[in-house]
């Protein structure tokens, strides 16, 4: 047989012979042996506790198992025999020794053969070598090329290896990771830099990239950057014995949203030496009216609301322009107004609706295309404040910074900094950036094969509660679905028992570290037995408990510190810059497209932009900046461009409390002269109303 062949063929250089004897197998009538549990006893002195890998012997059977519970006897009947014997004195030197043995429990992993299941036979006990360990665990069935290293097997005097399947980790027969443990000793994000690097390594038959939110601080903006501290000989071990080599990630790139200034980033990742991988986020109409329900109560978004939402989209947004029919442009001509406007940013949004609800003004209408006026209204004051709700991210023009959709990157990594925006802010990116994925990988257009989505403190995105929010929707559906889509999710946080359980269910592979004994006691702890949640309880940074397809049962294992700058180092490496003045920041972020830029040059061009009245046209200052960023011409061509998108002796912006070019005083429609012409034009224009068809319909 395949196992037997392995044993025998000694695949690490350790034969069966040299296993070592530490038992027997037990089996009484009040705990007897079963076909997934067994008992034996071994003598104190033998190397086993919590999480040992032992292998019973038997002729013509193997088992492999995993210590699970331990307790330890003497022959004393009742503790009273003792206290007499040493007569009450805990110093005394009893006469004889009493015998001690130690009887442990053990969960079975495998069988050999597996064929008939039968109960544990009564055998010796060994401790398992390495090449026990491949066989108990499975790992021997696993081809190479999708071997990924979760650590190693420290037990027993053994270190070996542990490898996880890549198709189970991430698809498509499996996928998803969950990782807990309290924060600050669990080391969860240093376990999901070790996986990720891992994949990196070592998964060669698929083109990978990893896009991660990093919500807390300077936490995962120095991954391009060495430790600022060597490794521990024991970490560098661990990499030697998985085959992988120490070392930050090569492919990194940063994306934040502006300040509301529009000109810094909002990220800490400002020092000159690391701004030529930091990219700016920011999104017009298009990229905002899709998941606009995110920033919305639920209450205002009833089926009234919605409808009138997806009438914006379909008729208004996603075209860029809307044509009013024939009966309205007649009202519109006659004031002055276009019958078609174009609306390709939020600026014309706002000039939308000022347009609608003027003309159901003058027409003295409570409809408008089956929606009424009052819902109209309602929208439009939710949704010509975003620009300023959310400045920085949401842009007012048509320029937009956004990932490189249909470019992403063999073995990259995309983080987005979120951790100084707002919870709608972070909601509104998290949603789009997740959906995009799906929808790109859903068409095979994003340029790689698989993607990795890591999502910290995940109970915040999608708790344990009975409200169902669009974030969390669009988890559901990634846990649910992604693996065949090659979109993944490794996600973590402190308290597993306050995730929502269809995205907990969904994760094939989870990792454990410390955890505190208030979230052991929650119910989805109760599979562990009461010494491994003992000795979860009591893990040190760099362990975890491992749960994966391929393993019968959870296995503790050791994984090494990331070759990467922790973010408070990389802080006090890097500090942050602080916000530069607007000439600052326009010569700065120019002169990333042009090194040799002429800072004299760039200073006049700003100080040349200004109103009729003399004041410095900021706005337009800003919107050619971001116009020249977004072009991206040859180094030699910055200015130039620069000094192009700059407008000629901007006029003065004023604002008004109507958006349309004539005196409100005046009538609206020339020879109409008194209410009654205009009623009368009024009553002709629309006495069909209650005929006409829905447009929807």
């Amino acid at each position: 047989m395949q196992t037997q062949a392995l044993i025998q063929s000694g695949l690490t250089g350790q034969s069966p012979t040299r296993r070592q004897l530490v038992g027997r197998v037990v089996a009484t009538e009040r705990q007897p042996s079963t076909s997934f549990q067994f008992h034996f006893w071994a003598t104190p002195d033998s190397p086993i506790g919590i999480g040992t890998l032992v292998v019973v012997e038997a002729p013509g059977r193997t088992v492999w198992g995993i210590v699970t519970e331990g307790h330890a006897y003497n022959d004393v009947v009742s503790p009273m025999f003792d206290y007499l014997g040493a007569d009450g004195k805990p110093d005394s030197q009893p006469p004889t020794d009493r015998p001690e043995i130690r009887v442990y429990t053990a969960a079975v992993l495998r069988c050999e053969p597996e064929q008939p299941i039968q109960p544990v036979p009564i055998g010796s006990v060994y401790l398992a070598t390495e090449a026990d360990v491949l066989i108990a665990l499975r790992i021997n069935e696993i081809p190479e090329e999708r071997r990924v290293p979760v650590g190693i097997y420290d037990n027993g005097g053994l270190k070996a290896p542990v490898y996880l399947d890549a198709d189970f980790l991430i698809g498509p027969e499996a996928g998803h990771l969950n990782v807990t443990g309290t924060s600050g000793l669990a080391a969860k994000t240093s376990a999901i830099q070790f996986l990720v690097n891992a994949i990196f390594q070592k998964v060669r038959n698929r083109t990978v990239a990893v896009v991660c939110f990093n919500v807390k601080g300077g936490d995962l903006l120095f991954l391009d950057k060495p430790p600022a501290h060597a490794l521990d000989p024991k970490d560098e071990e661990i990499y030697r014995l998985v085959g992988m080599e120490p070392k930050p990630f090569e492919k990194v790139q940063y994306y934040a949203p502006y300040k509301p200034d529009r000109v810094n980033l909002a990220t800490l990742r400002t020092h000159p030496s690391l701004t030529h991988n930091v990219h700016p986020l920011l999104w017009g109409l298009r990229e905002v009216m899709r998941y606009v329900e995110v920033l919305l109560n639920k209450d205002d978004v009833e089926a009234k609301a919605d409808a009138f939402l997806q009438f914006l989209r379909q008729r208004v947004i996603d075209p860029g322009f809307f044509e009013f029919d024939e009966e309205e442009a007649k009202f519109l001509i006659g004031v002055d107004l276009p019958r078609r406007l174009e609306v390709k940013n939020f600026s014309d949004l706002v000039f939308w609706f000022e347009v609608v609800l003027r003309y159901l003004e003058y027409a003295n209408r409570k409809q408008w295309r089956s929606f009424a006026v009052e819902t109209i209204r309602k929208i439009q004051n939710r949704l010509v404040n975003l620009t300023t709700r959310f400045a920085g991210l949401v842009s007012e023009g048509t320029e937009v910074f956004d990932l490189p959709w249909g470019r992403f990157e063999d073995r990259t990594i995309y983080v987005i900094d979120v951790a100084n925006l707002s919870e709608e802010a972070q909601d509104l990116i998290f949603t789009r950036v997740v959906a995009e994925l799906r929808e790109r990988m859903e068409q095979r257009t994003l340029g790689v094969d698989a993607v990795i989505v890591i999502v910290d403190e995940l109970n915040q995105y999608a708790p344990n509660t009975n409200r169902e929010t669009y974030v969390m929707r669009t988890l559901r559906n990634i846990c649910a679905r992604g693996r065949y889509l090659g979109l993944v999710l490794f996600g973590a946080q402190q308290f597993r028992s306050q995730v929502d359980r269809q995205v907990i269910g969904n994760c094939s592979t989870a990792l454990y570290g410390r955890i505190e004994m208030e979230e052991l006691a929650q119910q989805g702890y109760q599979i562990f037995g009461p010494a491994v949640k003992e000795k979860m309880g009591t893990l040190s940074p760099g362990e975890m408990l491992v749960r994966h397809p391929y393993f019968s049962q959870p296995l503790f294992v050791r994984f090494p510190r990331p070759a990467v700058m922790r973010g408070q180092d990389g802080l006090r490496h890097f500090p942050p810059e602080p916000d530069k003045s607007l000439e600052d920041a326009v010569f700065a972020n120019l002169r990333q497209l042009d090194p040799n830029l002429d800072r004299n040059a760039v200073a006049d061009l700003i100080a040349s932009a200004r109103y009729s009245d003399g004041e410095l046209a900021k706005d337009e200052i800003i919107h050619a900046m971001h116009k020249v960023l977004q072009e991206r011409p040859a180094p030699g061509q910055v200015l130039r461009a620069f000094e192009r998108a700059l407008p000629k002796a901007p006029p003065r912006r004023e604002v008004s409390s109507s958006p349309f070019p004539y005196d409100l005083t005046e009538p609206p429609i020339k020879g109409l002269d008194d209410e009654d012409d205009f009623g009368a034009l009024e009553d002709d224009l629309y006495e069909d109303e209650d005929d006409e068809e829905n447009p929807f319909l």
